[in-house]
């Protein structure tokens, strides 16, 4: 049986790491990562588990085996993780219905996966309900970005209700889409 809860203990936060590392480009094939997608950072134990101590990461298990996550971060994060500061600084920039991102009280889905062999069971939709549920209260909308060249995870956000709201290029030329997902709390 499927449940979908928050992170707690330590083995759930190396389940997390352990269906990040099956995902990262370096250990897929290119058809892989056009068809299935990718996740970009690879995360430390302790970056993650710091990350939790924040917000606590949602995730799909089967029985005890985490099959999915998503890892959520706030802005108090913003310099714990380099290779993200790019994208929080891109937040203080982009204008939503009249204030900077920066000005609001946002949850970034620091990254999503599903293991492969629970794709298309409807496992992240049930994911994206689950942490709506948990932070919805907490948080005026949930934001992340995404790749352009990862078009599967870009189409399953924007069904899940995620809308493009920015786009930019980071320095080593990677595309990004920034996309919200409002919770009723900002207009």
């Amino acid at each position: 049986m499927i449940t979908y809860t928050t992170s707690k203990t330590n083995t759930e936060l190396e389940g997390i790491l352990q269906l990040q590392k099956a995902n990262l480009p370096q250990g897929l094939t290119q058809e892989e990562i056009q068809s299935q997608g990718f996740v970009t950072v690879h995360h430390t134990y302790e970056q993650l588990a710091q990350l939790n101590d924040i917000e606590q990461h949602l995730i799909a298990k089967d029985g005890e085996q985490v099959i999915g996550y998503l890892l959520a971060m706030t802005a108090a994060s913003k310099h714990d993780l380099p290779i993200l500061i790019p994208m929080f600084e891109a937040f203080d920039d982009i204008d939503y219905f009249g204030k900077k991102i920066s000005a609001y009280h946002y949850l970034v889905v620091g990254q999503v996966c599903i293991g492969k062999e629970y794709r298309g069971q409807g496992i992240l939709d049930q994911c994206y309900a689950a942490y709506k549920e948990f932070f919805g209260s907490k948080y005026d909308f949930a934001i992340t970005e995404i790749a352009r060249n990862n078009p599967r995870s870009l189409n399953a956000h924007k069904r899940i209700g995620f809308e493009e709201i920015h786009t930019y290029t980071d320095p080593e030329g990677t595309e990004w889409v920034v996309v919200v997902w409002e919770w009723g709390k900002v207009v």
